[in-house]
């Protein structure tokens, strides 16, 4: 392992572990010497740290923490990060509104403490430019390599203790412009322009205009290909799934699952089956459960309880095996579905991850694993353990959010969301059961008609940054204007404040029960 000691704009020392100290140009550019040490030093891995931190640094715990070689880890001990809070005016993401305490998914980068291997250094340096600002380097490496098969994390554990808070680099109003131009959609240089304006009485017109003139920074997929995923993180013991499946009145549906994890390669150790029926005296119309013989033991629960977060709830109850498969009801897979999940969490080590879900319109297009920003809970698989204390959100129930609410919770406890996309799972979208009622929403007879919706409102209060809720608030305001803006405007805005904070108190209802 070699460490580069540096002051921020300086190196003060490398040292390796194996060898001591390694003689430096005192005044080398500190993203030309890590580019240049990972030439060197091609089976290592390169740690950067703050020389205010040297005696706090983790030298002993960082090689555990790779448990392969595709990964990029940082910690920024103050809870200001490189690009500061007006992140949240040009993304929408759960990577901006980083967990300290815990390893948190981001490509928010820091110099102040963090590690890399070198083989991925040298894999993508065709697409990195050794620039002066170290903070920017890595925000940018990671941006981009992160869409692409590199695992980014905040992580507490590069540092023995949590350190005191102390002066940290942070970028000017011209570099966040820059970053965002080159890194993101042009509309969102417009959209941060817009935000700061209304939401910060900020102009930064010069900044916006030089911005303009920047290109946007590629980087070839291709790259970190030829590193293998494997892990050193033995996840597996018994090997055993669960399957859990809340359904309510697609009987034929719920047959044709059943008889695909029949079919498969490897066998599930117990099936859960949630059914919903609201009406009185009704009883379950699943007969097939006891007249048939299947492979699995079924462990079916009749609730007149609707809704989808209570069911799901039921059904994590009944979870035994070391790992779960959230189904759906109306879903077709392949027979090696459950044998390839098994391997995909021995190959990369992580406790959750999703199966690419795709309509009967869409295509799969085939991409090493990644980390993603979403959650669906009817084609992902998760270790039990990282489940046992989590519950879905009643306060979701008939609404919207459940799913990003519940992918919130994981990472919020350190376990990361990847995307596997080469197994595919064909959603159907069956029409609804005959027996579904519309529920009746608390909010659904206000003279004032809450929008957005109240349960996408609490997810955004939940777990997005001020800046993040205001950006959020000028998406909507533009994606829905309309001939009554342009006939009376005043009129137009006044409505939307309304309605917004309607939805914003009904959100705040949904926290409270």
């Amino acid at each position: 392992m070699i460490i580069i000691y540096h002051n921020k704009y300086t190196i003060s020392e490398i040292v390796s572990t194996n060898d001591g100290n390694i003689p430096i140009n005192i005044n080398q550019n500190i993203v030309e010497t890590l580019l240049y040490l990972a030439e060197i030093f091609k089976d290592e891995i390169l740690v950067w740290c703050h020389e205010n931190e040297k005696s706090n640094l983790n030298v002993f715990g960082i090689e555990k923490l790779f448990h392969h070689k595709k990964l990029l880890f940082s910690f920024n001990p103050s809870s200001i990060n490189y690009f500061g809070r007006f992140v949240g005016y040009f993304e929408d993401s759960p990577y901006v509104n980083i967990n300290k305490n815990c390893k948190y998914p981001t490509w928010q980068m820091s110099s102040e403490v963090g590690a890399i291997s070198a083989e991925v250094l040298n894999a993508c340096k065709n697409d990195l430019k050794a620039e002066n600002n170290f903070d920017i380097f890595l925000n940018s490496f990671a941006k981009r390599a992160m869409a692409h098969g590199l695992f980014c994390y905040s992580q507490p554990h590069l540092l023995i203790e949590k350190s005191r808070p102390q002066e940290v680099n942070t970028s000017n109003i011209y570099e966040l412009f820059k970053f965002t131009k080159q890194h993101y959609r042009m509309r969102w240089i417009f959209l941060l322009f817009l935000n700061l304006v209304l939401f910060e009485k900020k102009i930064p017109l010069l900044p916006f205009i030089f911005s303009l003139f920047y290109v946007k920074r590629k980087f070839n997929s291709d790259l970190l290909d030829n590193i293998p995923l494997q892990t050193k993180n033995e996840l597996i013991e018994k090997g055993t799934i669960d399957v859990l499946i809340p359904t309510i009145g697609r009987k034929e549906y719920l047959f044709n699952v059943l008889n695909n994890l029949a079919n498969q390669t490897y066998l599930p150790k117990n099936v859960i089956i949630i059914e919903q029926n609201p009406e009185e005296k009704s009883q379950s119309e699943l007969d097939f459960i006891q007249n048939q013989k299947w492979p699995f033991h079924i462990k079916h629960h009749f609730t007149h309880q609707a809704g989808a977060c209570n069911a799901r709830n039921i059904g994590l109850s009944l979870i035994e095996s070391e790992f779960c498969f959230l189904a759906d009801d109306d879903v077709v897979f392949k027979n090696d579905l459950l044998d390839k999940a098994i391997q995909t969490f021995k190959a990369t080590g992580n406790e959750v991850f999703l199966v690419a879900c795709h309509l009967k319109s869409q295509n799969v297009i085939v991409q090493p694993p990644k980390q993603f920003p979403v959650f669906g809970a009817g084609h992902a698989f998760v270790k039990s353990s990282c489940i046992k204390n989590l519950k879905f959100n009643m306060g979701f129930e008939f609404g919207f959010g459940e799913d990003a609410d519940f992918g919130m919770q994981l990472r919020n406890n350190g376990f990361d969301v990847l995307y596997i996309s080469t197994s595919t799972i064909l959603h159907l979208k069956a029409p609804m059961g005959g027996f579904r009622t519309k529920p009746i929403l608390k909010w659904q007879n206000d003279e004032i008609q809450p929008k957005p919706s109240p349960t996408v409102m609490l997810y955004r209060l939940l777990y997005d940054t001020k800046e993040q809720i205001s950006n959020y608030k000028s998406m909507i305001f533009i994606k829905n204007i309309n001939k009554s803006f342009i006939l009376n405007p005043f009129k137009y805005i006044n409505t939307f404040k309304l309605k917004w904070n309607r939805s914003v108190y009904w959100a705040n209802q949904l926290i409270k029960q």
